[in-house]
C-alpha cells in the first residue's frame, strides 16, 4: 500500500470516529448544549482537526441523515423489485422515516433547520445530502409512466412537494409535538397529499 492511500484510510478512520463519539454525545447531552469543544475532546483531535473535517457542527448531522436517506432507498429499491405496489412502498418509506425521527426527535430539528439555512450554500449542502425527494421519486416513477398520476405537474415536482410536506410536518411535531404519534401524523399528510382535502360531490347525470 503506498502512502497516500494510507493517509487516505488514516483520514476515513479519524472522520468516521469523530462522526461516532459526535452523534453520541448529541444524543447524550443534546445537540445544542455539545460544542465544537467537546467533541474534538473526547475524539482525541484538536479543534482544528474536527474543522477540517466538519465545517459546522450541524455537518455532523448532514452525514447522520445522508446514512438515513441511503437505507430508505436500498429498502425502496428492494421492495419494487420484489413486485411491492408504488404506494405501498411509499407508505413503508413513510413509516420508517417517522419512526427514525421519532427515536432521534433531538435531533430533527437542526437537521431541518440545516435545509432552510439562510446561507445558501449550506442549504444546497444539505439539501444534496438529504435527497428524502428523490427516493420519493424513486417509489413513484412506475405511477408516473404508467399514467396513473397527474400530467399537469413533473414527477420532480410532485416529488419536491411530498418531501417538503414531510419536513415541515416532522418538524412541528419535533419541536411542539402533539397529541399523537409522528407516524400518525406522517400517515394523515401523506393521505391528504394523495387524495385531497376537498371533498367531491359525485358527478349527476
Amino acid at each position: 500500500m503506498d502512502s497516500s492511500s494510507l493517509r487516505e484510510r488514516q483520514k476515513e478512520r479519524r472522520r468516521a470516529r469523530i462522526y461516532g463519539v459526535a452523534i453520541e454525545l448529541f444524543k447524550q447531552g443534546g445537540f445544542q448544549t455539545t460544542t465544537a469543544t467537546d467533541i474534538a475532546r473526547a475524539s482525541n483531535v484538536s479543534r482544528g482537526t474536527f474543522f477540517n473535517y466538519y465545517p459546522y457542527k450541524e455537518a455532523v448531522l448532514l452525514d447522520y441523515g445522508s446514512e438515513v436517506m441511503e437505507r430508505l432507498r436500498d429498502h425502496a429499491e428492494s421492495r419494487l423489485a420484489q413486485g411491492t405496489p408504488p404506494l405501498g412502498v411509499l407508505y413503508e418509506i413513510w413509516d420508517r422515516l417517522a419512526e427514525e425521527n421519532a427515536r432521534e426527535r433531538d435531533l430533527f430539528p437542526p437537521l431541518a433547520y440545516e435545509v432552510m439555512n439562510p446561507n445558501p450554500e449550506r442549504a444546497r449542502t444539505a439539501y444534496q445530502a438529504l435527497p428524502l425527494s428523490k427516493v420519493i421519486e424513486l417509489i413513484l416513477r412506475p405511477l408516473h409512466q404508467s399514467g396513473q398520476m397527474r400530467t399537469d405537474l413533473s414527477l420532480q415536482r410532485i416529488s419536491n412537494l411530498i418531501a417538503d410536506t414531510y419536513l415541515m410536518v416532522a418538524l412541528r411535531w419535533s419541536a411542539y409535538g402533539t397529541e399523537r404519534p409522528l407516524q400518525e401524523e406522517m400517515r394523515l399528510a401523506l393521505n391528504l397529499l394523495l387524495e385531497g382535502a376537498v371533498r367531491r360531490e359525485p358527478v349527476r347525470t
